[in-house]
């Protein structure tokens, strides 16, 4: 039967075999593929890059990242009840949140795509150490 409880038990529908940290560093990956990406096209292809340099795209981008961090390191603590791989993933997103406030403009799109990719990494540490903590 399900239930919400078992949404949040390690043994529930969503807790099994940390498939939930292991979308989460997939997205991250995704998130520094789009990241090169956007430089490559803005190297090779200007008027392509234009589309993925909308802010609209970081926007949406950020917010999904924030609530899978939030779902999936948040469940991690309380299966393990290590707030260290959240604090952890909690500063990439902040980091990768802080970057989008730096925009495009002028000389500032490297800045802005390397503090992103910064963060990215580390969110990616924090859902590893989720993960390893968990199994």
């Amino acid at each position: 039967m399900f239930t919400t409880s078992n949404l949040w038990n390690k043994d529930g529908l969503l807790g099994k075999d940390g498939l939930w940290d292991r979308i989460a560093v997939l997205v991250s990956g995704l998130c520094l593929v789009h990241c090169i990406s956007t430089m490559l096209f803005v190297a090779v292809l200007s008027s392509a890059a234009g589309a993925l340099l909308d802010p609209i795209v970081h926007e949406i981008g950020i917010g999904v990242a924030i609530a899978l961090g939030l779902f999936t390191l948040g469940r991690g603590v309380l299966d393990h009840g290590y707030i260290m791989p959240a604090a952890i993933g909690g500063l990439g997103l902040g980091i990768m949140a802080g970057a989008i406030t730096i925009g495009h403009q002028g000389d500032h799109g490297g800045t802005e795509i390397l503090f992103t990719m910064v963060g990215v990494g580390i969110l990616a540490l924090g859902h590893d150490l989720n993960y390893r903590a968990t199994h």
